[in-house]
């Protein structure tokens, strides 16, 4: 797979929730993302292999649209540019009752805030979440850690990419206004 050029900013970034309309549009985007966020941290043939099947990235994404948690879209003149969504944790030991799933925005908008606002829109500053990133991936860490993720000691290997991933949490409260200090 070969993403298209990365757009230029033009216009009004929207957050707005998904719809089952956007099944292929963010199928699209969340297969350029991880070409984008994913190259020079796995083996390119494994990673090109998982991009592969283009009509698996779209039913994945019809089924999380229509019984999943709600996803929240970051969308320039009608073009998708960025995705988050949270639900609660996938994890047998989980440390906090939320996850944050993806995040995801195209190489182009790193830096700019567009994350900072999409994570916000799933899951409030004070809201206790964590998450799974890849172990080498520094500058989503670093983002991260912005935004009080830390690691936990947490890690298993991915398999889908070969890859390791650790556990990041961030403390805070829940939903229901419980406060959670994970240790």
């Amino acid at each position: 797979m070969t993403p298209e050029r990365a757009p230029k900013h033009r216009g009004e970034v929207v957050l707005r929730a998904a719809t089952a309309k956007d099944a292929e549009a963010g199928a699209d985007l969340q297969r350029i993302c991880w070409h984008e966020a994913y190259t020079g941290h796995t083996d390119p043939k494994i990673l090109a292999a998982r991009l592969a099947d283009r009509d698996r990235w779209v039913e994945a994404w019809r089924t999380q649209l229509a019984s999943g948690p709600p996803r929240v879209v970051a969308e320039e003149d009608g073009v998708l540019i960025g995705f988050a969504v949270a639900g609660p944790t996938r994890d047998k030991d989980a440390p906090v009752p939320e996850e944050l799933y993806a995040l995801y925005t195209r190489e182009a908008w790193w830096g700019s805030g567009l994350g900072d606002r999409l994570l916000r829109a799933v899951l409030p500053r004070e809201r206790a979440a964590s998450l799974w990133v890849l172990s080498t991936n520094e500058r989503a860490r670093r983002f991260y850690a912005r935004h009080g993720f830390h690691p936990d000691g947490a890690h298993h290997r991915y398999a889908g990419l070969d890859v390791e991933e650790i556990r990041l949490v961030r403390a805070g409260v829940t939903a229901d206004g419980r406060t959670v200090r994970p240790s």
